[in-house]
């Protein structure tokens, strides 16, 4: 690789230009695909391509930076070995550059990293020490200990042989399709971002290169803000391959000069970009790794841009699968396909279909309810958690709120409230306040257009609905949870649930209910 001058010297264009053309990452690394994403594409009346930078070896971006530094060290530096800190993708990257030079590592990682990205590290040969609580302290312990054993610090972005090795992504896009107009780029430390923006605007300055960075993560707009680097008061955890307190001294020289412009996204944002790469190309990201077509998508929509070529870098697919339950949940949001309402109704039979008729057709694709006594309850009425599917966004919100005002129903718009999503629809309900003569059941129904509505109108009208929950999770079975009061006969029931057809089962036995919800 092409020898470049110290950091404090700051390296110039040229010579970052010349690193990135002579990094020898091939030599574990590989030229990932660059994919077309047509269902997207059509949709957003843009052509758009994914760079694959999950197919590496590692699953993300990061070993091209780490293999860039390491294989210019010294044959006495190697013989030290190096060490790092990281709890993600780059302790991957330096393992596996370790073990493809033959250069002892030491990776240092929280001790609350989690076991599957210890293991990832060590089956690439790296050895870990786990310390601290948070990665702060895990790399102010690997910087003291390079010090005592003279080891070589690999940092994860602040380095300009790491910076060229991530350069190597923008001429690579270059290379592979010659007419982009924009590039999105994610931005956590900005190593990537700083090395494609810098190699791009040395050989085709007319692409414009956009960086994306978490809205609770942004640590370069705070830079920006500050005219210069500084500390992040608190850093959102969920795409926690951008979770960077402090952008780099050198990444932001760079970014500061040769990016075109900055754009933010939420988390709801980044659930629903994980879903379009699912959904077109068969790829899990990372939240990190979604980040920047989340970005795309968002500034597509800010300019009103229509017919360019725009690429975008999915960075990184080493996913916690527990973490695929939230982003789940949350992309319908982010695509503003759906909408969440708390709402009173009249605590009377039929008020729940009442109110689903009121929507016009609309699909209900969640409910949550629980029998209150209205006497003792301060509110005149039931309170519901609904969820109501979207097909024009926010302004097809806002014209269900309106509506439902219009007709004298108490409502909120809860479909921004980050307390609301990640908390109270899940404790919507509890125990009423006195004792119900209820039994419980759990049903199953073809998720078909009126099959709730068919519910509703088969049950809803003629018994007392004392618990309602349902979720459609867009599956091919719909399925609700319901307790019913009843002053009347088994049989007359039972004649009921016959009428309706779908499958059921009774739970009034089931201990969650006895612990949690029975009156």
């Amino acid at each position: 690789m092409a020898k470049l001058q110290p950091l404090t010297d700051k390296p110039d264009a040229q010579s970052y230009l010349r690193a990135i053309l002579c990094a020898p990452i091939y030599e574990v690394a590989k030229k990932t695909e660059l994919q077309t994403m047509p269902k997207l594409s059509e949709r957003l009346g843009n052509y758009i391509l994914v760079k694959r930078e999950d197919n590496q070896p590692v699953h993300s971006f990061k070993i091209r930076g780490a293999y860039a530094m390491m294989s210019g060290l010294s044959e006495e530096e190697r013989k030290k070995g190096v060490i790092t800190a990281s709890a993600g993708n780059h302790a991957q990257g330096v393992a596996l550059a370790g073990k493809k030079l033959g250069i002892k590592t030491i990776i240092v990682m929280p001790v609350v990293t989690p076991d599957i990205k210890i293991e990832a590290v060590k089956s690439f040969g790296g050895e870990v020490l786990l310390f601290g609580d948070n990665f702060d302290e895990a790399k102010a312990h690997a910087i003291k200990l390079s010090t005592e054993q003279l080891m070589s610090f690999i940092p994860p972005f602040d380095h300009p042989a790491v910076i060229a090795g991530q350069g190597t992504v923008g001429l690579e896009l270059i290379q592979q399709h010659a007419h982009l107009d924009r590039i999105f780029v994610p931005i956590g430390g900005g190593g990537l971002a700083a090395g494609v923006a810098i190699l791009i605007k040395q050989l085709m300055p007319h692409i414009k290169v956009i960086g994306v960075e978490a809205e609770d993560a942004a640590c370069l707009a705070a830079a920006f803000d500050a005219s210069g680097p500084v500390d992040l008061a608190r850093v959102g955890l969920f795409a926690e391959g951008v979770a960077v307190k402090r952008i780099g001294s050198e990444t932001y020289r760079l970014c500061k000069e040769y990016l075109d412009d900055l754009i933010l996204v939420d988390s709801d944002e980044i659930c629903a970009a994980v879903k379009d790469i699912f959904d077109d190309v068969r790829a899990v990201s990372e939240p990190s790794g979604a980040l920047s077509l989340a970005g795309l998508k968002k500034y597509i929509q800010l300019h009103n841009i229509k017919n360019e070529h725009l690429a975008h870098i999915l960075s990184g697919a080493n996913m916690n699968f527990h973490t695929l339950r939230y982003v789940s949940e949350r992309a319908e949001l982010g695509e503003q396909r759906e909408a969440l309402f708390a709402v009173t109704i009249p605590e009377e039979k039929g008020s729940f279909l009442a109110f689903c008729e009121l929507l016009g057709g609309r699909s209900v694709t969640e409910f949550n309810y629980r029998y209150a006594d209205t006497e003792k309850s301060k509110i005149n009425g039931a309170s519901v958690f609904v969820g109501i599917r979207l097909s024009r966004g926010l302004e097809e919100r806002l014209e269900i709120l309106e509506q439902l005002k219009n007709k004298g129903l108490t409502v909120v718009d809860l479909s921004d409230d980050e307390m609301a999503k990640m908390h109270v629809r899940y404790m919507v309900g509890g125990r009423p306040n006195k004792s119900l003569n209820e039994r419980l059941f759990s049903f199953e129904f073809p998720e078909t257009s009126g099959a709730l509505l068919k519910f509703l109108a088969t049950l809803g009208t003629r018994l007392n609905i004392t618990l309602f929950h349902y979720r459609s999770h867009g599956t091919d079975y719909g399925r609700v949870l319901a307790a019913f009061e009843l002053d009347k006969t088994i049989s007359e029931f039972k004649g009921y649930l016959d009428l309706l057809g779908y499958e059921y089962c009774e739970e009034t036995d089931n201990p969650a209910f006895d612990f949690f919800l029975r009156g």
